[in-house]
C-alpha cells in the first residue's frame, strides 16, 4: 500500500457512494445470523472477506469494502465481521483516505469529496465497535472530521498541512483542532449522509470513559460552536445535542476558559431563536438553553451576558405567568433557577413576577414532596425540585441579607418594591416549602443516604435553617437525629456513593453554583451554621447532646486543622467552616460546663488547640479561626479546677501563645488618644474583635482557675506591654474592650498581690496610663 497517500485506479472502482440496504431475499427463509443475511450471503459476505484478507492493493482493498457494504450496511455488521475487518485493513486506510482528500493528491484518481466520504464511512462503521473508537490512530482523525463539519468542502492549505500531518502519524497526541486556523465561509452543502457518518464518530468517541476529554483536547467544542454558527449541515439537529451534552459534563469549566468568547456568540444565537418563537414553542426549547449557560462567575462582567441573561427572563414571564403543564412548568423553573445562579435577582424582572416566580417553586416542591410514604420521585421530578430548591435558597439568601428572616420587610433587600403584604406572603410560602422538606427527610431510611436527591434536599434544608430555626422548632427538634446522623455518615463515610457529579449534571447544576460545595463530604458544612443557632438554645441544645454531636464537631475541627497544618504563605486557604464549628463548640463550652468537664472529646479539643494556636499566631491570613481557637481554649480551661500538679508543657505553651495573641490586637495611639486596633487585626475586627473581648473575660476566669497563669504573665512581662500600649490615656477604641481588658486586670490583680504591686508602680509611670478608664481597677489598687 502507498504510505502517504491512497493511490487508486478509477477503472478498478466502482463509484463511491453511501449503498442502500440490501434486504435478505424472503425466499430464502429467515436466519439467526447477527447481521440478518441468509446463509448464501453469508457465504458471499466470507469470499469478500477473503478477498479483503488476501487484497493486494488499495483498488482491490475499496472493492471488496463497496461489496461488503452493499450486501450489508455497515451499522448492521455484527461485532466479529468488524473485527475481521479491522484486523484486514485497520485504521490506517480510512486516515490515509481523509489525507490524501485533504492535501488535495490528485494521484489518488478519485475526488476528494468520494474519498472522505469512503473514510468517514469506514470509521462510522469501525467506531460502532468500542475496542476500536479507542485506538490513537482513529482518535487522531478526530480533527480531519471535525474540520469536515465545521467547514464542510472548504478546507484551506493551513488546514490539510496541519491535519493531516497529525491523522498520518497516528500518535493519538493531543493537539488543537484546526478550526483555530483561519476559517472560511461554507459556498456549498456538505453531503448529509457523510455528516451523519461524522457525527457517527463523534458520539461513539464522547462515551468513551475519557471520552469526553479526547474531544476537548482536540478542539470539538469550539469546531462545533462554530459549524453551529454557520449554519452547517446537520449542526442543528446532531452538533447542537452533541455540543449540549459536553457542555453540561465535568469539563464545561475548561471549554469556558477556552473558548468563551465563541460559546457567547453560541448562546447568544440559542437566545435569539429562542426569544424570536411562539410561546408554545418556547415550551419545548426550554430545556435547550441550560447547558448552554456559562458556569457562574465566568464571564459574570460581560455586558453581553448580562443582555442575554435579560432578554431571557423577558421571555420567560408570560411562560411562568401562564398556566403550563407540569412537564412544562418543571422546564421552565430549571432555566430560571439556572439564570438566577449567574446573576441572582438582579435582572429578573418587577417585584410581582419574582414573587410568583418564587411561589410557584415553592408549590412545585409541596406537591412534590408532600406525598404517601415510600413514593417513588421520577428523575424528572428530581430536576423540577432541585431547580425549586436554587429558587427558594436564592430568595433565602436575598431574603436574609440584611436582618433575621422573621421580619418579612427584609425580604425587600432583594426585590426592591415589594409591599408588606407580598413579603409575608413569599416568606410563608417558603416555610411552606421547607415544611415540606422536612416531611420528606422524616420518611428516609438509613439505606437511601447515598441517594444524591436526598442530599440536594438536606442541602436545601441547610440553607433555610442557616437563617431561620426559630420558625418550626418542634419539626426541626424531631429532625435532628436524622440531620446529625445523615452529616455523620458521609462526614465518617468519606467516599462513599459515588455518581454526585454526574447526577448534577444531569440536574443543571454546575457545581461552583450557589457556595460551591457540591461534594458529599461537606454535607456536616451546611449544616454547622444551624448547629450554631441550635446549640445555643436549651431545648435544641440537649438533643444535639444526646446524638453526641460535640465529638462530631471536635472530629471535624481535627481533621481540618491536619490539613491546615501543612499549608504556610500563600497556599493558607481561610476555611469559614472550621470557625462556625469552633462557634457551635464555644456555645456548648459556656453553656455545659459538666458536660465539658466530662466528655473526652473536650480533653481532645483543649489537646488540638494547644497545639494549634501557637501555630496559627504564624498564619497572619487565618486570624479570625486563630481567634476562634484561643477563646475556645481559654472557655474550656476556665473549668479546670486548682491542681498542685505540675504545669504539662502544651498547656503552659498555649498560654504563652494566648498573651501574645491578644497583645497583637493593641498597638498605640497618637500622643494622648486611646490605643487602637492593630493592622494585623483591623481588616478582621468585625470577626474577630467580640472573640477578643471574650478571651480576656475568659483569661480572668482561668486566672482564678489555675493561679500558675499570673507568674506566667508576670514572667511574659505581658503587663507592662499592655499599659504601654495604653499610653498615657489608658483607654482602648471603644467601652466593651476597656471593658474586658478591665475584666483580666482586675482578676489578676486580686489573684496575685505581687501583680497587683506590680500595675501599681506601672500606673505612677510616666510612660504609662492612668486609671481614669478602669475605675474597678483602681478601687482594687487601694484597698
Amino acid at each position: 500500500m502507498a504510505e502517504n497517500g491512497c493511490h487508486l485506479s478509477p477503472e478498478e472502482v466502482p463509484t463511491l457512494q453511501h449503498p442502500p440496504s440490501t434486504e435478505p431475499n424472503a425466499a430464502e427463509g429467515s436466519s439467526s445470523d447477527p447481521s440478518g443475511l441468509s446463509p448464501s450471503q453469508r457465504e458471499v459476505l466470507e469470499r469478500c472477506l477473503h478477498a479483503l484478507t488476501h487484497a493486494k492493493n488499495d483498488s482491490h482493498i475499496l472493492a471488496a469494502l463497496l461489496l461488503i457494504t452493499r450486501l450489508c450496511p455497515a451499522g448492521q455488521l455484527d461485532t466479529g465481521t468488524l473485527h475481521r475487518i479491522f484486523e484486514a485493513v485497520g485504521l490506517n486506510l480510512p486516515a490515509r483516505l481523509l489525507v490524501t482528500a485533504f492535501r488535495g493528491d490528485d494521484s489518488s484518481g478519485l475526488p476528494p469529496e468520494e474519498l472522505i466520504s469512503l473514510g468517514t464511512a469506514l470509521l462510522a462503521a469501525l467506531s460502532t465497535d468500542a475496542s476500536m473508537v479507542a485506538h490513537p490512530q482513529l482518535l487522531s482523525t478526530v480533527p480531519l472530521i471535525l474540520s469536515i463539519l465545521e467547514n464542510g468542502p472548504n478546507w484551506t492549505d493551513k488546514q490539510t498541512k496541519t491535519l493531516g500531518n497529525e491523522a498520518q502519524s497516528g500518535s493519538g497526541s493531543q493537539t488543537g483542532s484546526a478550526t483555530d486556523s483561519q476559517t472560511t465561509s461554507s459556498t456549498s452543502t456538505l453531503d448529509e449522509a457523510l455528516a451523519c457518518d461524522c457525527y457517527q464518530v463523534l458520539n461513539a468517541v464522547c462515551v468513551l470513559p475519557q471520552g469526553l476529554e479526547q474531544l476537548l483536547t482536540r478542539g470539538a467544542v469550539l469546531a462545533l460552536c462554530r459549524a453551529v454558527l454557520k449554519k452547517q449541515t446537520l449542526s442543528h439537529e446532531k452538533g447542537l445535542p452533541l455540543l449540549g451534552h459536553l457542555l453540561s459534563s465535568s469539563i464545561r469549566p475548561q471549554a469556558w476558559a477556552k473558548h468563551s468568547s465563541d460559546l457567547l456568540l453560541l448562546l447568544q444565537n440559542v437566545s435569539q431563536n429562542f426569544c424570536r418563537v411562539s410561546d408554545q414553542d418556547r415550551l419545548e426549547m426550554c430545556s435547550q438553553i441550560p447547558p448552554f449557560l456559562p458556569p457562574p462567575g465566568v464571564e459574570s462582567e460581560s455586558l453581553v451576558l448580562k443582555e442575554i441573561v435579560g432578554n431571557l427572563w423577558a421571555s420567560l414571564q408570560p411562560l411562568i405567568q401562564g398556566k403550563l403543564s407540569q412537564e412544562h412548568l418543571g422546564s421552565v423553573l430549571v432555566v430560571s433557577a439556572c439564570l438566577l445562579d449567574l446573576y441572582g435577582w438582579e435582572s429578573t424582572g418587577p417585584p410581582k413576577f419574582c414573587c410568583l416566580l418564587v411561589n410557584r417553586a415553592c408549590v412545585e416542591v409541596r406537591m412534590g414532596l408532600e406525598e404517601p410514604p415510600g413514593t417513588e420521585i421520577s428523575p424528572q421530578l428530581q430536576h423540577i425540585l432541585t431547580a425549586c430548591y436554587r429558587i427558594m435558597e436564592a430568595a433565602m439568601e436575598q431574603a436574609c441579607s440584611q436582618g433575621a428572616v422573621s421580619h418579612p420587610a427584609q425580604i425587600q433587600t432583594a426585590i426592591t418594591g415589594l409591599s408588606l403584604q407580598q413579603s409575608r406572603q413569599v416568606l410563608g410560602a417558603l416555610e411552606e416549602a421547607f415544611s415540606a422538606e422536612m416531611y420528606y427527610l422524616k420518611q428516609v431510611e438509613q439505606t437511601s443516604y447515598d441517594d444524591p436527591f436526598l442530599f440536594a434536599t438536606f442541602r436545601s434544608l441547610c440553607a433555610w435553617l442557616a437563617e431561620e430555626t426559630s420558625c418550626l422548632k418542634e419539626e426541626v427538634i424531631d429532625l435532628l437525629p436524622f440531620l446529625i446522623g445523615y452529616a455523620k455518615s458521609h462526614f465518617k463515610g468519606g467516599g462513599k456513593g459515588k455518581g454526585l457529579a454526574d447526577w448534577m449534571s444531569k440536574m443543571s447544576i454546575s457545581n461552583s453554583s450557589q457556595d460551591g460545595t457540591w461534594s458529599r463530604e461537606a454535607a456536616l458544612r451546611y449544616l454547622l451554621p444551624s448547629l450554631c443557632h441550635l446549640s445555643a438554645e436549651d431545648g435544641p441544645r440537649q438533643v444535639l447532646l444526646s446524638l453526641d454531636t460535640p465529638a462530631l464537631l471536635v472530629d471535624f475541627l481535627s481533621q481540618g486543622w491536619a490539613s491546615l497544618r501543612g499549608q504556610s504563605g500563600k497556599t493558607v486557604t481561610r476555611d469559614p467552616s472550621l470557625e462556625t464549628a469552633c462557634s457551635a463548640l464555644l456555645n456548648f463550652a459556656i453553656t455545659e460546663p459538666e458536660r465539658v468537664r466530662k466528655d473526652p472529646c473536650f480533653v481532645a479539643l483543649e489537646s488540638m488547640l494547644s497545639e494549634a494556636l501557637p501555630v496559627l499566631l504564624h498564619k497572619p491570613r487565618l486570624l479570625v479561626l486563630a481567634a476562634n481557637c484561643c477563646t475556645l481554649g481559654l472557655m474550656i480551661a476556665r473549668l479546670k479546677s486548682t491542681s498542685t500538679d505540675p504545669v504539662e508543657l502544651g498547656q503552659r505553651r498555649f498560654f504563652s501563645s494566648v498573651l501574645s495573641f491578644l497583645l497583637s490586637a493593641v498597638q498605640s495611639g497618637q500622643a494622648s488618644k486611646p490605643a487602637r486596633i492593630s493592622a494585623l487585626w483591623e481588616e478582621h475586627w468585625e470577626e474577630a474583635g467580640e472573640l477578643w473581648r471574650l478571651s480576656l473575660q475568659a483569661l480572668g476566669g482561668c486566672v482564678r482557675a489555675q493561679p500558675w497563669i499570673t507568674t506566667l504573665i508576670r514572667d511574659e512581662g505581658w503587663l507592662q506591654n499592655i499599659f504601654t500600649l495604653l499610653g498615657s490615656s489608658g483607654r482602648l477604641p471603644d467601652q466593651p474592650s476597656q471593658d474586658a481588658l478591665e475584666e483580666v486586670l482586675c482578676a489578676i490583680a486580686k489573684q496575685c498581690p505581687v501583680c497587683r504591686k506590680d500595675i501599681s508602680e506601672l500606673v505612677k509611670s510616666v510612660s504609662c496610663g492612668s486609671l481614669q478608664g478602669l475605675p474597678q481597677l483602681s478601687r482594687i489598687l487601694v484597698e
